[in-house]
C-alpha cells in the first residue's frame, strides 16, 4: 500500500480510503469483517460523514475502532455541514452541531481529516476558515479540508489564511474518475475537469475521488444498450466515455488487468498527489482494488486514455 502525507496530520494516509457509506448496526459483522480486511492489506484511511447512512456509518465506525482498540491506528475522515431539506448549512451552528455529534458517534476526541461536505457560495471563504481554526486550534481536528467545492473557491480560502496567518485547507474531495460526467451525479457537487486538475498539479494539492471508478461502468456490465441504471446513463453514458472504456480494456488486455483496474490506476497515478474512495464490500474487490493501486502509468498512457492524446 502507498501513502500520502497531508499538512496537519502527522499519520500517512493510505491511497485506498475505505468508504463507509453502507455501515449499517444490522449489518455489523460484515462492516467489521470488510474493516479487518482493508486493515490487512495496509488501508489505514476511512471515509464517513455527519449524514452516511442516517449517522449509523459514523457510528458502527466508532463501534468497530472500540472492540478492536485500534482507534490509533486509523485515520478518520469525516465531513460535515451538509445541506439539509432548508438549504446550505455552511455556517458556525451547523458545523458545531456536525463536529460534536461526529465526535460522539465515533467515539473519538480527535478528527485526522475533516472536510465540509458542500459549498455554499454566498459565505464568505475566509468566514468558512475561520470557523474551522477554532477546532484546529482546540486539537478537536487535524486538517482541514473540502468535499465538492471549486477550486477557486478553494484558493479563495488559502488566501484569506495566508493572509491572516491561520490554517489553511490541505486537501479537497471532489469526484475524480476517468469516465467524465455529463452533468453532476448530485446537485451541487463537483467532478474534477481539466482546469481543476490542471491547478492541483500546480499546487501539489492533495485530492481524495469519491466515485473514482465512475460507479461501476467499467465492470463490463455496462453498455450503451444496458439503461437499467438511470442515474449512470444520466451521468456517464457519452460516445467519450464508450471510447474511453475501449482504451481502459484495450490497455487492460495488455497488462493483464482488467479495465477497472485500470480506471482506479487513472486516477492514482495523476501528476499530483491523490487517494481514491473505494466502496469494496467483498474480498474480490478488496483485491481488484489492491492490484489495481499497484499499477503504474505514464503521462502518455493517462493523456491516451483521458482521449487528450491518440499516442502512448
Amino acid at each position: 500500500m502507498e501513502y500520502i502525507s497531508v499538512k496537519g496530520l502527522d499519520k500517512k494516509v493510505s491511497r485506498l480510503m475505505k468508504g463507509t457509506d453502507y455501515f449499517y448496526h444490522n449489518t455489523y459483522d460484515k462492516a467489521a469483517a470488510n474493516m479487518d480486511a482493508y486493515l490487512a492489506i495496509g488501508g489505514n484511511s476511512v471515509d464517513s460523514a455527519h449524514i452516511y447512512c442516517g449517522g449509523e456509518s459514523e457510528e458502527v465506525l466508532g463501534r468497530y475502532m472500540k472492540e478492536r482498540g485500534n482507534r490509533d491506528q486509523i485515520v478518520i475522515l469525516t465531513k460535515g455541514a451538509h445541506h439539509d431539506q432548508n438549504g446550505p448549512r455552511v455556517n458556525k451552528e451547523a458545523i458545531r452541531h456536525d463536529i460534536t455529534t461526529s465526535l460522539k458517534r465515533l467515539q473519538t476526541d480527535f478528527i485526522d481529516l475533516y472536510a465540509l461536505h458542500r459549498d455554499d457560495p454566498n459565505v464568505p471563504a475566509g468566514e468558512v476558515i475561520e470557523i474551522l481554526n477554532e477546532y484546529v486550534k482546540s486539537g478537536t481536528v487535524g486538517a482541514i479540508g473540502c468535499s465538492n467545492w471549486t477550486w477557486q473557491r478553494i484558493k479563495e480560502a488559502n488566501e484569506y489564511a495566508a493572509e491572516k496567518g491561520l490554517t489553511g485547507f490541505t486537501f479537497s474531495s471532489p469526484n475524480l474518475s476517468l469516465a467524465k460526467p455529463n452533468e453532476p451525479f448530485w446537485k451541487g457537487c463537483v467532478s474534477a475537469d481539466a482546469e481543476t486538475c490542471a491547478w492541483h498539479e500546480a499546487e501539489q494539492f492533495p485530492l481524495f475521488s469519491w466515485s473514482s471508478q465512475a460507479r461501476g461502468f467499467f465492470t463490463g456490465r455496462f453498455t450503451p444498450e444496458v439503461r437499467d441504471n438511470a442515474d449512470l446513463v444520466r451521468v456517464f453514458y457519452s460516445d467519450a466515455n464508450w471510447e474511453r472504456l475501449e482504451r481502459a480494456k484495450q490497455l487492460g488486455a495488455e497488462r493483464g488487468v482488467t479495465a477497472i483496474q485500470i480506471a482506479l490506476a487513472y486516477v492514482l497515478n495523476q501528476p499530483f498527489p491523490t487517494c481514491a474512495l473505494i466502496g469494496a464490500q467483498s474480498a474480490e474487490e478488496l483485491r481488484s482494488c489492491d492490484e489495481g493501486s499497484r499499477i503504474q502509468l505514464s503521462r502518455a498512457e493517462l493523456d491516451w486514455l483521458d482521449l487528450t492524446s491518440d499516442e502512448r
